[in-house]
């Protein structure tokens, strides 16, 4: 049994490395088809830089910065090259840091390498790590059997195990990112011992759930990551316990309409049972798991006592990195993490980073949202329709800003303005925008824990953007019918003054 269970582990060990060899082999192997790829993605890159030299050649608009016109025309390109997935994702991310500085959209290299300094780029880093470390320790495969003998070989009884332990988990692991770094490596043995296929519809689900619904966990919690410190801290005024009150039922509603799109979406997947595990008392853990273990609960430790410490989120995690690479105490080595980790994820990241800092820079994001939300004034006597309009406004800027902190420090104090104009309340015109910006997914670059699973080679771009469509939907339907009367309930109202 042993044996077994050691041959199963080198086999499922670096499955992005088999993933990136049967790729290289359609490459080079896959004849006309492959030859029309290529012509496809060279076509592609080369229209969407046509259209971004096109948008700078244009009239700069009223209101706009001439640098600000270029940073959106560079943001086009590359926004366009990360839906249509012609090229790769971290290729895209140098060929945007290299247009910044050619069109001048930034005062210099530095500038536009700003988004590489970022915490946020190592604290993936570190996360990521430490999902490798539980792979490779042996956990990851022990976490997988222990779920797949309670499913008893039913998908949707795996499926819904996961679900259940997302708000669970983020107890001990508010960060999305964190958990998916971890979860993910869990999810890929056990859709391997359950012979599930790379690529299968149930797969896919799973997949899916992992980079885009488990974002939605975290939000509940005010500790829970950048999207609700850095809302509440625009919004002000807002408890830890005010938060999960305002956040639990909008949220914990979104995050059920989105299992239920993922399983509709993917039902097929979900006929086949998952092939039987042979019945066997599990092995003690071993020093490799042990050590591992006390590593990661380590790091929760620090994540969870940020308020007492005041540490960036980063610091524990780069942290457990080193412990992780040192001899004696860690269980990987460098040639493991050069191997299985993966580093386009940072490049991406990085230089989304870049372009958020240069929209907000340049005053582009600003304008775009000024320009969206001009003719707002008409609708003040019609509340819920000064909301639809936020809502839609918030679609577009999420699509054209990739990183959520630019989103948010964009679209929420310009939607509060709004809103003290209008007479409505700021603070619901401010988490309006955030559910409708936070909920949603157009391109992996737009999310640390998407990224994660979009690198793995789970889901395409195309994958990602449908059901970016879906949830955006989604957001609408809630915030309207759900969040507005629920916040009226708890002492929210969207108006606060009666208008004549």
């Amino acid at each position: 049994m042993t044996l077994s269970l050691r041959a199963s582990s080198i086999i499922t060990a670096d499955p992005m490395e088999s993933s990136q060899r049967d790729e290289n082999s359609k490459t080079q192997n896959g004849g006309p088809n492959a030859g029309k790829s290529e012509w496809r993605a060279l076509w592609i890159t080369v229209f969407m830089a046509g259209l971004s030299v096109g948008l700078m050649a244009l009239p700069t608009p009223a209101g706009l910065s001439v640098a600000g016109q270029r940073v959106l025309a560079v943001a086009v390109m590359a926004i366009g090259l990360w839906c249509t997935d012609a090229i790769p994702a971290a290729v895209t991310g140098i060929l945007l840091v290299i247009a910044l500085v050619l069109s001048r959209g930034v005062p210099g290299f530095p500038e536009a390498l700003v988004g590489f300094a970022e915490p946020v780029a190592y604290f993936l880093i570190g996360v990521l790590t430490i999902g490798l470390a539980v792979l490779r320790s042996g956990l990851a495969e022990r976490v997988a059997r222990f779920f797949l003998r309670r499913c008893n070989g039913s998908s949707r009884a795996l499926y819904l195990e996961m679900l259940l332990s997302f708000p669970l988990l983020t107890f001990l692991l508010p960060s999305a990112t964190t958990r998916t770094g971890i979860l993910i490596f869990v999810y890929e043995q056990a859709l391997d011992l359950g012979h599930v296929p790379r690529g299968a519809p149930f797969a896919k689900a799973i997949m899916l759930a992992l980079g885009s619904i488990n974002r939605l966990a975290s939000t509940v919690l005010l500790t829970g990551g950048i999207t609700p410190v850095l809302a509440a801290s625009l919004i002000g005024g807002i408890s830890w316990g005010r938060w999960l009150a305002l956040m639990c039922v909008p949220y914990g509603i979104l995050l059920v309409v989105g299992a239920v799109l993922i399983y509709l979406l993917h039902r097929k997947g979900f006929h086949a049972p998952l092939s039987p595990l042979p019945t066997s008392e599990p092995a003690p853990l071993s020093g490799k798991e042990i050590r591992t273990l006390a590593i990661t609960l380590g790091a929760s430790l620090l994540w969870l006592t940020d308020a007492w410490h005041h540490w960036n989120p980063a610091l524990p995690a780069i942290l457990a990195w080193a412990c992780l690479l040192t001899p004696g105490i860690g269980v990987l080595s460098w040639k493991e993490i050069d191997r299985g980790f993966g580093w386009a994820k940072f490049f991406v990241i990085a230089s989304s980073l870049s372009l958020a800092r240069a929209l907000a820079g340049s005053g582009a994001g600003v304008w775009i949202a000024e320009t969206i939300v001009r003719g707002m004034p008409a609708f003040s006597q019609q509340p819920i329709l000064v909301v639809v309009v936020l809502l839609l406004a918030a679609a577009l800027l999420r699509l054209l800003i990739p990183n959520i902190a630019g989103f948010l420090a964009t679209t929420i104090p310009i939607a509060m303005s709004i809103g003290a104009a209008t007479g409505l309340n700021p603070v619901i015109c401010g988490l309006s925008v955030m559910i409708a910006g936070d909920a949603v997914l157009y391109y992996p670059a737009q999310s640390a824990s998407s990224l994660v699973v979009y690198e793995r080679g789970h889901l395409t771009a195309a994958e990602i953007f449908r059901f970016g469509l879906w949830m955006t939907l989604a957001a609408y339907l809630v915030v309207l019918f759900v969040a507005l009367p629920y916040w009226q309930a708890i002492g929210e109202p969207l108006r606060l003054t009666p208008r004549g």
